[in-house]
């Protein structure tokens, strides 16, 4: 049973029909009302029951409006407490904010058995399924979708999506391996500098985080005696994915230091690892995960901070400990 609070009966019909979605075991409800949607499904005795979205449904006897603390709290408890007592499996729905936690009372979190989180509208169609808590399995795991005109769509190989390996020649780019979960993916670092006609420099950047950028700038002027504090930095994570994971930070800096020198980095080149202020360059977990997924790529050689505990066919193992040694491991 799908109840829908915010589209008719028609639409929903229609976007069915489209995406070749129609199910004869399919019921579907366009109701608001808490207490007429849980006499639907006590009627009906649905295996699944789905409530898009819990910020539209309202509790007659309780003098708030829909999406409101109080009826978020009490609607999220009466799905709770009927699906305990009857065996229903309950799906819900739910908006976030633009911080990305959920609207409403962090209560129903804490309710519920399972969070899962639906994002990636800046990527490009593409859309990551994230488990923030699971009562019965792993939080760890990643699923990639793609929006098509006929629903969603596994992507089974998203690292593809993220890099084109045929600008290994060109300077000012490099290859990142962060981990999504216990997933890793390939993604593609660009960076850019000119010198600035202005007394401060620009700094702008598209997928990772300005302080950190700063920082890593500042690390190399001190510890590789360049000039960049001088020059404006246009720094791009490609494919609109927005790079956290710090064992990025080696493939950032590779990126700035091939463009600062206008050199290309090694041909099939992938860098891992955490930068800390004295220019050291830091392990980082589940570095076999990105090593594996780097050969499968066809990538040929890796720039880490320690050997892995096996050998990784195809791909040549570079261990850098600072960032002294980046000019010689790195650039072609």
């Amino acid at each position: 049973l799908y109840v829908s609070g915010e589209e008719s009966l028609e639409q929903i019909r229609m976007r069915a029909e489209r995406l070749q979605a129609l199910e004869p075991n399919l019921y579907l409800l366009a109701e608001s009302d808490i207490r007429k949607i849980q006499d639907a499904a006590l009627t009906l005795k649905p295996r699944l029951l789905v409530v898009d979205s819990i910020q539209t449904v309202l509790d007659p006897e309780v003098p708030s409006s829909p999406g409101s603390v109080n009826q978020v709290r009490e609607c999220g408890t009466a799905m709770l407490r009927m699906a305990k007592e009857h065996g229903i499996t309950v799906v819900v729905v739910g908006h976030v904010t633009k911080e990305g936690s959920l609207a409403g009372p962090r209560t129903l979190e804490h309710m519920v058995d399972g969070v899962f989180y639906l994002e990636g509208e800046n990527l490009l169609g593409l859309r990551i399924l994230r488990s923030v808590k699971n009562r019965f399995g792993s939080t760890n795991e990643l699923g990639v979708l793609e929006m098509t005109g006929e629903g969603l769509r596994e992507v089974k190989d998203a690292s593809a999506l993220f890099v084109d390996t045929s600008l290994d020649s060109v300077p000012g780019r490099a290859i990142a391996a962060p981990l999504e979960g216990k997933r890793a993916l390939l993604v593609e670092v660009q960076a850019l500098l000119a010198y600035s006609p202005f007394p401060v420099p620009q700094r702008t950047v598209t997928g990772f985080d300005a302080r950190r950028l700063s920082m890593l700038l500042a690390i190399l002027d001190q510890h590789l005696d360049t000039e960049i504090r001088q020059r404006d930095v246009f720094l791009q994570v490609l494919g609109g994915f927005r790079l956290t994971d710090t064992a990025g930070d080696l493939a950032v800096v590779t990126a700035i230091l091939s463009a600062y020198e206008k050199r290309p980095p090694v041909p099939g080149l992938v860098a891992i690892g955490e930068v800390d202020l004295s220019g050291g360059v830091r392990r980082v977990p589940a570095l076999e995960v990105r090593l594996q997924e780097a050969a499968r790529m066809g990538f040929r050689v890796a720039l880490v901070p320690e050997k892995p505990s096996r050998k990784i066919r195809n791909l040549r193992i570079r261990v850098i400990r600072h960032l002294g040694e980046l000019r010689d491991h790195a650039l072609g």
